[in-house]
């Protein structure tokens, strides 16, 4: 079996995030970029399934500008077999990603997708959801287990819910998202990084795949969150009952 595993380029979690002087996105020039954390945590899923001898390979795709090598080729280092990269000028709407996924998937044929739950700078959530809407494929999202019984051609998976943990038995091909307790990915090796330069990565275009990029969504402003306000330090308790009820009006 064959697992695609789709990764995202964006801000390392620990950077400042800031706004560009004409609002119209966040800052990305000369700031640290890495590979987004639940997209890490699919791809370790994906590798531990192949290291038990349940696929044969794992293939690593991600979509976006040229430096999207770079996170492809921490995949490689990491213990991707492949990589294959939608080049992309423009900012790519999780449906337009979908799309080419699903494109993708017809080409490679995989008996499982695994994607992160949702990347860290937009929180859209959605791109899993959707590629198993046009693709037809049962899912299980915000996964926080993962059982594959290659016989029988089902996974099963634990994923948290509001209320605790749901348990899906999901025939394959399936799309799985990942949630942050499935596993702790594993951290690229110096011989691995070496290895990982001469590992293909497949350079291919949304119009080769018949897809169009352009998006029907149109960011008019980004802002940043209000400052915090400073805190008051009360004096007793009965101070602490006065302001929860006069001036909060919590109790």
């Amino acid at each position: 079996m064959k697992i695609m595993v789709a990764v995202k380029r964006v801000v390392d979690y620990a950077v400042k995030i800031r706004v560009k002087p004409d609002k119209s996105g966040v800052e990305t020039q000369n700031v640290k970029m890495s590979m987004n954390p639940f997209c890490e945590i699919a791809l370790e899923e994906a590798l531990k399934i192949k290291e038990s001898g349940l696929a044969k390979e794992v293939v690593a795709v991600s979509m976006g500008p040229s430096n999207c090598v770079d996170t492809l080729r921490t995949g490689l280092a990491m213990g991707a077999d492949r990589a294959i990269h939608v080049e992309a000028s423009r900012d790519l709407v999780p449906l337009t990603v979908a799309k080419l996924l699903k494109k993708l998937v017809e080409v490679e044929n995989p008996g499982l997708l695994i994607l992160g739950k949702q990347a860290i700078d937009d929180d859209c959530n959605q791109t899993g959801q959707m590629i198993a809407g046009l693709l037809g494929w049962p899912q299980g999202t915000f996964a926080s287990k993962v059982v594959l019984d290659k016989e029988k051609q089902v996974a099963t998976v634990d994923r948290e819910v509001d209320g605790g943990l749901e348990t899906l038995c999901l025939d394959l091909p399936a799309v799985i998202t990942t949630d942050l307790r499935l596993n702790q990915p594993r951290y690229a090796t110096l011989p691995n990084i070496m290895k990982a330069k001469s590992k293909p990565i497949k350079k291919i275009t949304p119009e080769e795949l018949n897809v169009d990029v352009k998006s029907d969504l149109e960011v008019v402003q980004v802002t940043e969150p209000p400052k915090r306000k400073a805190g008051v330090i009360l004096s007793s308790v009965d101070e602490l009952i006065d302001k929860l009820k006069n001036e909060a009006h919590v109790i």
